[in-house]
């Protein structure tokens, strides 16, 4: 299961990557951009949760969306706690993304079927879950 998953992963990310590359967007940075939009503000640590990505990865990405000003950050009640939300330059490249990511969506729902694609949607989540809770 774990080969399989990671082959239909890394065809997935080329996909998408190779739709945002003329944006200068990875399908990491747009996923977080994404999460950011729709969560508010959140640790560092709530939003590794929520994509189940490790530390080392997501403080390297952040730092790279930092520079980039797409991301806004402050301390949170506990110094080593660090708050991060959606800063407008990042609310306007999530925009500017998501027609690329809209079409890439579109084709593959079409293409792997209504049914297939709320299935895939649901066991990728449950297997997700049962892991990581």
């Amino acid at each position: 299961m774990c080969g399989s998953f990671r082959r239909t992963s890394r065809a997935l990310t080329q996909l998408y990557e190779q739709a945002l590359r003329p944006l200068g967007l990875r399908a990491t940075q747009f996923t977080i951009l994404q999460v950011l939009a729709l969560a508010g503000e959140v640790s560092q640590g709530q939003l590794g949760g929520m994509l189940a990505m490790d530390s080392t990865t997501l403080t390297r990405t952040l730092e790279i969306m930092g520079r980039h000003g797409w991301i806004t950050e402050r301390r949170g009640r506990d110094r080593r706690e660090r708050r991060l939300r959606l800063a407008k330059a990042g609310e306007v490249q999530l925009n500017r993304a998501l027609p690329a990511w809209e079409k890439v969506q579109s084709r593959l729902r079409r293409q792997v079927g209504e049914q297939a694609w709320n299935s895939l949607l649901h066991l990728t989540n449950q297997v997700t879950d049962l892991i990581t809770n």
